[in-house]
């Protein structure tokens, strides 16, 4: 868990920014699962410049009209509570106070491409931060590791829970776990069968459950990541972060960080965070950061590169 001391942190306050995360999830979740009866309205956005094009023509990332609505409704929830809040979605662009200790981090639909292809593979996603620090997170996945849709929630200091029930060990007799992994990663490692599961806070939140021994995200936003964080902590896993062209344990989100070794010192921005984080048990934690030369070095950039000329 973070290093820092957060002695101005009541846990009757937490617990009830908790309880409005849970809510606002189970509410975003049974909205995003409804839709799935229609056939929303469907935009295109770029990409980024972090990003490459997947192909000639490549129209963006797709954002439905379920995302917009549901980070509305959210942002007006969470302002008429907590007017002194400030909020930071993936889809208003507008940036949160600077000098705001409460943000809430929210991602409507984590898995947009996977939810407007009815594969029933995706999360909401809703995080608070204190001063930079993840102190809540609920993520709803539209299956759990008990089948059914769900709310994995912890607040800081607290233990996992789902739909308000603590978490239990995984089995003891698995002799071989899974990982997940980002697209285009090997199928398995000496240790563990990698699985690609195309939404990153639903396998944060499955990382946190133990049904994943790991996941390495070699450069998400920090939507993608704010309430898998807390999560995490509260299943008494690690967290590390690639900063300084160094891998150190990870404390608090800076506004500063942007990319791999990368800050910015002026007009900064928690919006504008972004780096490579690896998440798990310790053992799978040290097996991704010895690797992770090869996959953000240029032996990386050069396999990457090769795998595009391969596929065209």
């Amino acid at each position: 868990m973070a290093k820092q001391t957060e002695s101005l942190l009541v846990d009757s306050e937490l617990i009830e920014l908790e309880r409005l995360a849970v809510e606002l999830a189970t509410w975003a979740g049974a909205e995003a699962s409804q839709a799935l009866n229609s056939e929303p309205e469907i935009n295109y956005k770029p990409r980024g410049p972090h990003r490459r094009p997947r192909a000639d023509g490549d129209p963006g990332d797709p954002v439905s009209v379920i995302d917009t609505n549901i980070e509305a409704e959210v942002r007006k929830r969470v302002s008429e509570r907590f007017p002194t809040h400030t909020l930071l979605g993936e889809e208003e662009q507008q940036l949160p106070n600077p000098d705001a200790d409460w943000v809430w981090v929210i991602d409507p639909i984590d898995g947009t491409s996977n939810f407007i292809n009815r594969f029933p593979l995706f999360a909401v996603s809703i995080g608070l931060l204190h001063r930079g620090i993840p102190v809540v997170g609920a993520i709803w996945c539209s299956t759990t590791h008990l089948t059914g849709s769900g709310v994995y929630h912890a607040r800081y200091g607290s233990a996992l829970h789902l739909n308000g029930q603590t978490l239990s060990d995984p089995p003891s007799q698995v002799k071989r776990r899974l990982g997940a992994a980002p697209g285009g990663s090997p199928g398995s490692t000496p240790h563990w069968d990698n699985r690609v599961t195309g939404s990153a806070a639903f396998e944060l939140a499955m990382v946190s459950a133990k049904v994943f021994t790991s996941v390495p995200l070699w450069s998400l936003s920090i939507w993608d990541v704010a309430a898998g964080v807390c999560l995490a902590w509260s299943a008494n896993l690690e967290v590390w972060i690639r900063k300084d062209d160094e891998w150190v344990e990870f404390e608090k989100f800076d506004p500063a960080h942007e990319g791999v070794g990368k800050s910015r010192s002026e007009h900064s921005s928690l919006r504008h965070w972004r780096s490579p984080l690896i998440v798990g048990n310790s053992q799978a934690c040290q097996y991704w950061v010895a690797r992770a030369g090869t996959v953000l070095g240029v032996r990386g950039r050069i396999s990457r590169r090769l795998r595009r000329f391969l596929s065209v």
